[in-house]
């Protein structure tokens, strides 16, 4: 690091920060600290700072899927970040299993992670012995984790029953809710659905049971086939709140494979936001959370955690807006 320091023309605290991705360096002064990084063939030497700091700089980030839109748009929030802080991302995949959630605590043990960020789907901390408290935890979704961790939470309740609202206003009476099989306990379907219901409610409209179209998985193809039942079944619907947004792409699909037209006949709603929603055709009316703010806070609340173990859990709900587009206009 002093030869490094000494070839670019900057102290060592300044070379410290490049290489740990610190703030408080300028551009041209970042780039030229990289330049001589990359001809002198300087590495860190990750085992000798874990020593000296007891950290390694390396926040773990684990998932249901990686390969759905919003997990990876998701990740790419947090991995920016979390570099804004210093700090590195690695991904693990729970497959939205219990053994998977607490193999990814175990890991991050394991592997020496300085804190660990787990959008968490079956896990239960009151029935599963997760963590001792060594590695500093906030979790992502819609489990009660009570006092045990921090938690940031999506705003499902409220964002479905906004969407449904929405709806309500353009003049939809009869709406159909898409979603999965899972309408009991603390999850996502859940609570999405308690919202649905509860705009319905509110505004005197029937909670009609032909109206609620589950599926154990939340599919393109699921969507997709809701619609197929709806119309197959001979149930009129002149609204859809889709669960996720990749839910209502199928829906839209569905409804285009019945000769069915969004908005003028049906309009419909998703939920995340996520980037190809507004390149549809129609652009999909959505319910957008702050995605930006749910990563700084989870990252935020990691490294708070790694600096003051012991203080009380926390728990956030997100910030969310309706983007109105084609699909409801």
């Amino acid at each position: 690091m002093d030869d490094v320091a000494r070839l670019a023309g900057v102290s060592k605290m300044t070379v410290s920060n490049v290489v740990n991705n610190r703030a408080g360096v300028s551009e041209p002064t970042r780039r030229r600290v990289r330049e001589v990084i990359a001809v002198s063939g300087y590495r860190l030497n990750l085992s000798a700072r874990t020593l000296k700091s007891g950290r390694t700089g390396v926040i773990g980030l684990a998932v249901p899927e990686v390969d759905r839109p919003y997990f990876g748009m998701l990740a790419a929030r947090v991995i920016e970040d979390a570099a804004r802080r210093g700090f590195h991302v690695a991904i693990e995949q729970t497959g939205a299993a219990i053994a998977g959630e607490v193999e990814a605590i175990a890991q991050s043990h394991n592997l020496q992670f300085d804190g660990l960020i787990l959008s968490a789907v079956q896990l239960d901390p009151r029935q599963h012995l997760v963590s001792d408290g060594s590695v500093p935890i906030v979790m992502l979704g819609e489990r009660d984790f009570g006092a045990a961790f921090d938690h940031v939470a999506m705003p499902n309740e409220e964002g479905t029953r906004a969407a449904t609202e929405h709806l309500i206003n353009r003049g939809c009476r009869r709406i159909a809710f898409v979603a999965g099989d899972e309408l009991t306990g603390v999850n996502v379907v859940a609570s999405r659905h308690r919202g649905y219901a509860a705009a319905l409610a509110e505004r005197g409209l029937e909670a009609d049971p032909g109206l609620l179209v589950t599926s154990p998985v939340m599919t393109l193809e699921s969507g997709r086939t809701a619609v197929h039942r709806l119309v197959g079944a001979g149930i009129a619907f002149d609204g859809v709140v889709a669960v996720t947004d990749t839910v209502a792409q199928g829906v839209l699909r569905g409804l285009a494979d019945h000769g069915i037209g969004a908005p003028d006949q049906v309009r419909v709603v998703g939920f995340d936001n996520i980037p190809e929603s507004k390149y549809l055709v129609p652009s999909l009316t959505t319910v957008a959370p702050d995605h930006g703010w749910m990563a700084e806070m989870a990252v935020r609340l990691v490294i708070e955690r790694m600096a003051d173990p012991s203080r009380p859990a926390a728990e956030y709900v997100a910030p969310f807006d309706i983007i109105a587009r084609e699909s409801t206009r």
